[in-house]
């Protein structure tokens, strides 16, 4: 199985990260047999498998049962738990209460949480000082859609130079890597410049060390799909075309 101290060599090697994820056995397993490097149980499972407007809802024990199922799916690829909205914003306490879960319960390898401000710095240095892998996430940060919606971020000289100070900051306290999202191109390429540990790009360009997508956006599955992520497939109308089929097979037996 990839492990963390794997992963941090690619970045040096020149070596492209591919990262998807994943919330049941059976995609886990399609995307760990197909080779994935990076598996994410993200929040995004709030809105894609949940049905909720957006990922704050989601709680702590609704993540660890959909990790639970992925680790099950996976032998070969390192995987990421996200920390679902106020599971570790609260304090570093409940931060470390929160990750030390997920790794004790899933079997995941790491986690993820949203932030580059001071105190996310500060918490993320508690969790790697206590033995916790954490990835950081900046740029556009779904658990803040209420103050920043969905827009791409780090347009002004301000906010550049702010995502850059926290990318910075976070490799600094020990982050093993960095998910940059929505954010302009050439802004990822320079942090991922600046960088030691690989940085994960999510519509943003292809200067990151690697891609992330929302899997179900990669298949096709979603009803409205992100500006960034591209749609390998049409699965929602195989899946439609699929079940009318089903649907009038079975209606077309006579009694």
């Amino acid at each position: 199985m990839l492990t963390v101290r794997q992963l941090l060599q690619y970045k040096p090697n020149g070596k492209q990260i591919v990262a998807l994820t994943a919330w049941d056995f059976a995609i886990a397993q399609i995307l760990d047999a197909a080779g994935v490097d990076l598996i994410l149980v993200g929040d995004s499972l709030a809105m894609v498998a949940l049905g909720y407007e957006n990922t704050l809802p989601l709680t702590l024990a609704e993540i660890i049962h959909h990790a639970q199922a992925v680790k099950r799916g996976v032998k070969n690829a390192l995987i990421v738990v996200d920390l679902p909205f106020l599971s570790y914003q609260t304090s570093i306490e409940d931060a470390i209460a929160s990750a030390g879960r997920i790794l004790k319960e899933t079997g995941a390898q790491a986690v993820k949480l949203e932030g580059g401000y001071p105190a996310m710095v500060e918490t993320v240095s508690r969790l790697v000082e206590i033995g916790i892998p954490v990835m950081g996430h900046i740029g556009l940060t779904p658990q803040s859609v209420h103050q920043l919606g969905y827009r791409q971020q780090g347009h002004s000289e301000s906010d550049r130079e702010r995502l850059i100070s926290a990318a910075i900051a976070l490799e600094r306290v020990g982050a093993f890597s960095l998910v940059l999202e929505h954010i302009p191109a050439d802004l990822a390429q320079l942090i991922s410049q600046k960088l030691s540990i690989p940085t994960i790009g999510i519509g943003a360009g292809t200067g990151c060390d690697g891609q992330v997508l929302v899997t179900a956006d990669l298949l096709g599955l979603t009803q409205r799909q992100p500006p960034f992520a591209k749609a390998y497939v049409d699965l929602r109308s195989i899946i439609t075309q699929a079940v009318q089929d089903y649907a009038t097979d079975v209606k077309s037996v006579e009694s």
